[in-house]
């Protein structure tokens, strides 16, 4: 027979420690409240995951008024604006001009350095490299997590309040019975193919090119790595393209009377990245919680995915420091409802910059001409691209 479970009790159990976990981890003990957090992967395992990320002015604020890191504004780049590139000519959206606000260029796995380091720095109780994890008596008022952990040693956490930031693929979102939740969902006929390539930026800020062989995403990283993707068949093998066939891709894509050409440089990483939208409603099952990933995905177009996540933390945290003040459960029973206004609206931001900016191998001429009629009224009109900006860099306050 097995040595028991040893039984850890705490107010709030959270299962995800990448960047929604961590900081809602962080918001809480901040407020004095009793939290634990485990997750599957190593920290070295995420802290090397590269993804993109682009953190609206709200994000950044969180990170760096809420005591985390000031490094998002050592080591980010604040980009004021992007280009929207389509007909071979550049439009520039002046987001400072038209909303006066910036985004911040800052990887998504550098976000989780300074939560992780945050959390150690405070004397935290992450517990990384778990497995097995199981959550339980989610409908009781102590529901329950179970896992082993890195040691191989087993634990159950008792808690009143669980939150499952455990991304899509987690247990927490399959835990919660079918006939107790909708999953809305749309795929799209096209996926992203990605590289990361040791080169100087080819420009200043983030370039979006709609064009006739497809769309094209022309990003940063660092100063000297750079992050780039085109639009691919979401059956296509990125192993079978050669350097220059990926290079010659993307500068046909780009390419225009301007004569604005790339900067080359090895490619050291090649993937395909698949598009998906998807929300659960409602984002709550008994004492069960979901933020970020867990609860909803949008396609990147739009730079909304972590900072959704970061939006669901600051709704839930506050509804949960309420609970614990001893305010009632006014706002942990609205949670759901408040973060889904904000996840539809930005579900919506996503679709329509994905579609505006895309194009179907079976689109007629007619939706090609639409798309760049859309295109063409966005930089055309202050109001249309005011709209786009104050999307992008996100909206004001909370949902």
């Amino acid at each position: 027979m097995g040595a028991a479970r040893t039984v850890l009790k705490t107010t709030v159990g959270i299962v995800g420690g990448g960047p929604a976990g961590l900081m809602l981890s962080h918001l809480l003990a901040s407020a004095g409240i009793d939290n634990i957090v485990v997750e599957k992967r190593d920290h070295e395992a995420i802290r090397t995951t590269h993804r993109a990320g682009i953190l609206e002015h709200g994000s950044v604020r969180m990170l760096t008024e809420g005591g985390v890191s000031n490094r998002v504004l050592t080591h980010g780049h604040r980009h004021d604006g992007i280009d929207l590139r389509f007909g071979g000519v550049s439009h520039r959206l002046d987001f400072q001009d038209l909303v006066g606000e910036s985004v911040w260029l800052y990887p998504q796995n550098e976000v989780f350095v300074d939560l992780a380091a945050a959390r150690d720095r405070d004397g935290g109780d992450v517990r990384y490299a778990v497995s097995g994890t199981e959550v339980l008596d989610l409908l009781t008022g102590t529901p329950k997590i179970r896992f082993t952990d890195a040691d191989g040693a087993e634990f159950e956490i008792h808690c009143e309040i669980l939150v499952g930031a455990d991304g899509s693929q987690g247990v927490c979102r399959r835990s919660i019975p079918a006939e107790h939740r909708r999953d809305n969902f749309i795929e799209y006929p096209f996926a992203w193919f990605g590289i990361l390539t040791e080169a100087p930026p080819s420009a200043p800020e983030l370039i979006y090119a709609n064009s006739d062989r497809g769309f094209a995403l022309i990003s940063q990283r660092s100063d000297t790595v750079q992050r780039m993707y085109f639009q691919a068949d979401p059956t296509e093998d990125p192993d079978a393209w050669t350097e220059d066939q990926i290079w010659n891709e993307l500068q046909q894509r780009v390419d225009g009377p301007d004569g604005f050409e790339l900067k080359r440089g090895p490619i050291f990483e090649k993937t395909l990245l698949k598009f998906r939208s998807y929300v659960c409603e409602p984002l709550r099952y008994g004492n069960l919680f979901l933020a970020g990933d867990a609860g909803h995905t949008v396609p990147p177009t739009g730079a909304k995915g972590l900072n959704l996540a970061l939006a669901d933390v600051r709704v839930l945290f506050e509804a949960i420091e309420s609970f614990c003040a001893g305010n009632g459960a006014g706002l942990l029973d609205g949670y759901s409802d408040r973060a889904l206004e904000r996840v539809w609206r930005a579900q919506n931001f996503s679709y329509w910059m994905t579609s505006m900016l895309h194009t179907r191998t079976d689109a007629s001429d007619f939706e090609r001409k639409r798309a760049l009629g859309e295109l063409a009224g966005v930089v055309a009109s202050r109001h249309g691209s005011a709209y786009l900006a104050e999307a992008y860099t996100g909206w004001p306050g909370n949902p």
